[in-house]
Order: C-alpha cells, then sequence, then structure tokens
C-alpha cells in the first residue's frame, strides 16, 4: 500500500479512478516493482525488456534498497483503453547520501494479448 497516505489520497482526488480494479491492481504491482528494480538493482532480470543487460550491470544502483520507499501511486488510462500510466511518488537517499521525498515517475504501460491472454508490458522510456 501507498506510504504516505495524504499523498495517496491527494493523487486520487486530483486523477480519478478510470480503469478496472483488476487492471488498477495489476498495474500498480507491475510498476511499484519495475521502479524498486530501476532505483534499486534488485529484480532487472524479471524486466529483460526494460533492463537488457541487467546481468551485465557496470554502475551500482543509484539507491539502496533500505533507502528508497514509494509513498504513493495510481494507475490510470492514458491516451487508449490499451495504454495506461502508473504515477509514482517515493523517496530515496541516492549513493552520495541525498535523501529526497516526492520524487515523481511515470512508468507506460501497453495491454496485449497473446493466446487469449491479457498482460500490460512496461514500455521503454523516451
Amino acid at each position: 500500500m501507498a506510504g504516505d497516505p495524504a499523498i495517496q489520497r491527494n493523487l486520487e482526488a486530483a486523477w480519478p479512478a478510470d480503469l478496472p480494479l483488476s487492471d488498477e491492481r495489476e498495474l500498480l504491482n507491475a510498476g511499484r516493482t519495475l521502479l524498486r528494480a530501476d532505483a534499486t538493482g534488485i529484480g532487472r532480470a524479471t524486466w529483460p525488456q526494460v533492463f537488457p543487460n541487467a546481468g551485465r550491470q557496470a554502475v551500482a544502483p543509484a539507491f539502496a534498497t533500505a533507502r528508497f520507499r514509494i509513498q504513493a501511486a495510481i494507475a490510470r488510462r492514458d491516451t487508449s483503453p490499451d495504454t495506461a500510466v502508473v504515477h509514482l511518488v517515493w523517496a530515496g537517499m541516492d549513493r552520495g547520501g541525498t535523501f529526497t521525498d516526492l520524487r515523481i515517475t511515470d512508468l507506460l504501460f501497453t495491454r496485449t494479448t497473446e493466446k487469449g491472454k491479457t498482460t500490460w508490458t512496461p514500455q521503454p522510456r523516451i
């Protein structure tokens, strides 16, 4: 769940829900996991389309797991019924020791269907 109830309430009030609850839950789970992998390096192998060189990482992750937390998150429809954005607000301490909260990351997903199974696939950042 969200790390900061006030931030979560503000996000939900500013951007009303517009996805089926099952899609929203799937997207939130994927978005949180993907952001954690991006920030801490943990779990990058789960997302080979986003982190193609996860096993050959030359640079240490920017944030330590113990110094990273997601404060709030919502998933909403993007430009079509088959695209969505997961909006995350998070806090972390970087390798240099600077702690910053209220960081914002938007992750884009596209709904795909293969062999009758529908999934949300993260899109590369531009």
